[in-house]
């Protein structure tokens, strides 16, 4: 939790948990800058970049220093620390302004202590969709969800009946002897079109017989 002192008192800055601080503090880009996001959708916000003037002339000294060195390299080492001892105080500053404006773009849940985007927040309620979620949303995911359980139990038992149709007793070869291809049952290798050593069934008793077979080792009947 973040804690400022303000006119001698105290004073609590919150969203200390949602907030990402992008700024610098030295270097020509040096600056304030901070990024908030619902904690229920993680949709961001982020403030405007307020320069830090201290530490972007500590990064415009540096940069002549180290093209000339000399008098500039001393001026450099001086006004790098005066910025880095202004820093905190200017940053807190800057964050305390941050907030402000950051209340105006998320809602603290009064349930679940989470700030969320408006979108995400139930003005009425107090609460934010996590904890008192929108009846339309829930019935129009409820039906959703029904219709999706009802289709697959449809595709299940049609399967099932798809299934009857397959024949499950015939031996198949699923890689090819010859190229390693996988064949997925075909007769004949899809790579290099040899033939498969699957198994027929008799004519007339329905004997398992290899391929070429004139006549059924069971029955002896004559196969076509």
């Amino acid at each position: 939790m973040a804690r400022f002192c303000i006119g001698g008192v105290m004073s609590e800055i919150r969203f200390s948990s949602n907030y990402q601080d992008l700024s610098q503090s030295s270097g020509v880009d040096a600056g304030f800058q901070f990024e908030f996001y619902c904690e229920r959708c993680s949709d961001r916000w982020r403030t405007h970049y307020k320069p830090y003037r201290s530490g972007q002339a500590s990064g415009w000294i540096q940069k002549g220093a180290s093209i000339f060195g000399g008098l500039l390299g001393n001026a450099s080492t001086v006004v790098s620390g005066m910025a880095q001892a202004g820093w905190h105080s200017a940053r807190d500053d800057a964050f305390k302004e941050a907030i402000a404006d950051a209340k105006a773009h998320f809602n603290r849940c009064g349930n679940c202590h989470d700030y969320v985007c408006a979108p995400c927040f139930d003005g009425a309620a107090g609460l934010c969709f996590n904890c008192a979620p929108n009846v339309q949303v829930a019935i129009t995911r409820a039906r959703a969800q029904g219709e999706v359980r009802s289709a697959a139990e449809r595709a299940d038992t049609e399967g099932e009946s798809r299934g009857t149709r397959h024949d499950v007793r015939q031996d198949m070869q699923l890689v090819c002897p010859q190229c390693r291809a996988e064949t997925h049952g075909a007769k004949f290798c899809p790579e290099c079109g040899y033939k498969m050593a699957q198994q027929v069934a008799c004519t007339a008793c329905s004997t398992l017989l290899q391929p070429g077979t004139k006549f059924c080792t069971e029955c002896g009947h004559r196969q076509s």
